[in-house]
């Protein structure tokens, strides 16, 4: 099979025109072959087609089989592809766009002008292509229906979720509306229109809506008992008949990089440079934190093919079966992959792949500058639905007829990325009056006190918490039915947004409010918690008598504050679905965003717990680009250092740097950089303290040791440090865990 992919390359070289690829990089072109390898001995796909092109400079390659069942066929360059819902951005958006370019469709113009029966007459074209009508994700299928007709009169009775222009939801109905209008508008069903104005014209002569035959054509999986092969595998589409305005494309790699060329050229031969540019620019309403362009994705969750290199402006698209693809105008590229990893069983995946293909693609054309995206975006994963995304699919039941103010910040967002305050200012039935903000403020970014101000999009008043007081004034409540509270926390006693929590808590009773907690993971999870109890009195690095590592999620602490604290207020938790506890935020399938100005992954929270106790004496890498992933100081020696350390879960590399903010700022240190080889052996607890016992016993001179009761609050544990004596916590969790058992919501 290897030999035969390689013919394939070498005839394509042979008789193309373009130059053949040496402007690509040979090394990394090896990488992807291993990689998309690797994916088909771990049945994540059983084969594919990947096309990598830069200014004529091709690389193109089959692996694996495109059939296993019933017989094995081994996978070709030629193979057709049951597109999904690339199907949206190679038939219907270019079909609406060659409509506005003819002047039949306004951008901004209301569905319900082309289609009078549809019921809103706010969501307009725009809406529908950036997905930012508010509508839901998809037409029920739990009852039986079929047809075509049928499921227009479907859509014709959607309401949408939220408000338009607020939102990003990606959306079937979206595209299954945009598909009808293109039928109602040029008076031609999508596929025809699209075969007549698009597939011709490009040469695109193995791409259409319901094929004939099934020769070439990849399988997808069995449907009532039948192996799906040339019939559309989205079960909408099949009910609708094959043609469908988000789903029921087949398609080459061939046919795929025709349309791909086609946009890199500026539309020729079928639309104008500035339509492209429009259709491939950002398109979505101001309001929308999550940005699309005129049709693809740009910026959002669906934005994993795009891996690390790829800038922001490049653009591109996903198919549930299985392909993806991602063009880059800036540098001319583009790259495709092709597959169908729902063969023979559903059970295929392909996410890791495509961020995985997109950074190999980027890096084989010489590309290597990292993009920070908003939020980051993980793999491989479950699907768990925080808080939020559960008063989502209730259609916000919960807040419905309520007055709220929503304690928020960056970090508050649902699984597309999202803002809970965007959520909340535009679903009916909810009036949004104020904001109150936490450490950080509402945009996470501050490392000083808070002052009060408007939030310039909403308009709406914030209220800081972290400034002239942590607590919400009465006055502030006094026009509200319930405060609601969604922030995420990362696991950590001493991280203060739990702090918050307890403090608005307190207000909302004093003041005889409801009080609202929309749940959320424990990003470290929620299984395993570790080190002493807080001794003392309590303050805002220390608000309740937990331990360090305390494995609850904010919805468990409040049930835990109001009963053991006596809170007398109307609490209301709801909580998370399909989360257990021994998932780390990645295994839940959640986006990551950074919840502090330094605190930048899940491997430093990971890390926290037991980094966080050294903060006030040591660097432990604020003002590096790793925060809590190095620690030192001028009078360590970062080798001796390493070779003192062993530490179950991690290593430690010896390194010098220099912090440009916290402890010893502008000054060279010496230390360690510690890597996670395996969290789920890791105690961070006790691996800080190990750190700060080797650091005292080799620099006891230096070492400012009383500081770190500051976070730690056990005088006990701070004596075995200073002592170089072993640590016993087992009392304290054993207590913890007796009281906690009684909180938790989840198993």
């Amino acid at each position: 099979m290897r030999n035969a992919a390689v013919c394939a390359v070498t005839l394509l070289l042979a008789c193309s025109s373009a130059a053949p690829d040496r402007t690509l990089d040979r090394d990394t072109l090896g990488r992807i072959d291993a990689r998309i390898e690797r994916a088909i001995a771990e049945k994540k796909i059983p084969g594919g087609v990947y096309h990598l092109e830069q200014n004529g400079a091709i690389y193109e390659k089959a692996f694996g089989n495109r059939a296993l069942v019933p017989s094995v066929e081994p996978m070709t360059i030629d193979t057709i592809f049951d597109a999904a819902s690339i199907t949206k951005v190679v038939a219907t958006t270019p079909a609406i766009w060659l409509l506005i370019q003819r002047g039949k469709i306004g951008l901004d113009d209301p569905a319900q002008k082309f289609v009078p029966e549809f019921p809103r007459g706010d969501i307009t074209i725009r809406h529908l292509l950036t997905h930012t009508s508010g509508l839901r994700p998809d037409l029920d299928l739990k009852d039986p229906w079929t047809g075509y007709d049928t499921a227009m009169q479907l859509v014709m009775k959607e309401e949408p979720i939220n408000n338009p222009g607020f939102v990003f939801r990606y959306s079937d109905i979206n595209f299954e509306l945009l598909g009808e209008i293109v039928h109602r508008v040029s008076g031609q069903p999508l596929d025809v229109f699209c075969r007549k104005e698009i597939f011709e014209p490009l040469g695109m002569n193995d791409t259409g809506f319901r094929p004939l035959t099934p020769a070439r054509i990849a399988p997808t999986e069995f449907a009532d008992g039948v192996m799906l092969r040339g019939v559309v595998h989205d079960p909408t589409a099949r009910r609708m008949g094959g043609v469908a305005g988000h789903a029921g494309l087949f398609i080459t790699i061939h046919d795929l990089a025709k349309y791909c060329r086609m946009l890199l050229r500026g539309g020729d031969p079928i639309l104008k440079p500035e339509i492209v540019n429009m259709m491939t620019t950002v398109q979505s309403p101001p309001n929308v934190a999550v940005r699309r362009a005129g049709g693809f994705d740009f910026d959002s969750g669906y934005s994993r093919p795009r891996g690390d290199f790829f800038p922001i402006g490049s653009y591109g698209h996903t198919g549930f079966t299985g392909g993806f693809f991602w063009i880059d105008p800036t540098s001319k590229t583009f790259y495709i992959f092709l597959s169908n990893r729902v063969h023979p069983d559903g059970k295929g995946n392909v996410l890791a792949l495509q961020r995985d293909l997109g950074t190999l693609s980027a890096r084989a054309v010489g590309l290597s500058t990292p993009v920070v995206p908003r939020v980051r975006w993980v793999v491989d994963s479950a699907d768990v639905a925080n808080g939020i995304d559960v008063v989502i699919s209730r259609h916000f039941e919960p807040l419905r007829g309520m007055r709220v103010g929503l304690v928020t910040n960056h970090t508050g967002i649902d699984r597309a990325g999202n803002p809970t305050i965007d959520h909340l200012r535009s679903a009916p039935g909810v009036t949004l009056v104020a904001l109150f903000s936490p450490e950080h403020g509402i945009r996470g970014a501050a490392d000083a006190n808070v002052s009060d101000t408007i939030d310039t999009a909403s308009g709406l008043p914030i209220y800081s918490l972290y400034g002239e007081t942590r607590k919400p004034k009465p006055e502030q409540l006094a026009n509200l039915d319930a405060l609601v509270f969604d922030i995420q926390d990362i696991g950590a006693r001493f991280y203060t947004y739990i702090s918050t929590l307890g403090l608005a808590m307190e207000a909302a009773a004093d003041a005889k409010k409801k009080f609202i907690v929309l749940d959320r993971v424990n990003p470290i999870g929620g299984q395993a918690f570790e080190g002493p109890l807080l001794k003392g009195d309590t303050d805002f690095v220390g608000w309740h008598p937990i331990v360090i590592r305390h494995g609850m999620t904010v919805g468990e602490l409040a049930k835990m504050f109001k009963d053991e604290r006596h809170i007398d207020v109307d609490l209301t938790v709801i909580p998370i679905r399909g989360w257990s506890r021994a998932m780390y935020q990645d295994e839940a399938g959640l986006p990551w965003i950074n919840t502090s100005p330094n605190m930048r992954s899940l491997s430093e929270a990971t890390l926290y717990p037991g980094i966080g106790i050294l903060e006030s004496a040591i660097s432990v890498g604020r003002g590096t680009p790793t925060p809590f992933e190095v620690i030192g100081a001028p009078y360590i020696d970062g080798l001796r250092l390493a070779n003192e350390l062993s530490v179950p879960g991690v290593t430690f590399t010896p390194i010098r740097f220099t912090p440009d903010a916290s402890v010893f700022a502008g000054r060279e240190c010496g230390g360690v950089r510690i890597t996670i080889t395996d969290r789920k052996v890791l105690h961070p607890v006790a691996m800080g303290v190990k750190i700060g016992t080797i650091i005292n016993h080799l620099y006891s001179n230096d070492f400012a040791i009383d500081k770190l009761q500051r976070l730690l609050r056990d005088p006990a544990t701070l004596e075995a440090i200073r002592n170089g004596t072993a640590n016993d916590w087992h009392d304290d969790e054993a207590a913890f865990n007796a009281r906690r058992s009684k909180y938790l919501l989840y198993r």
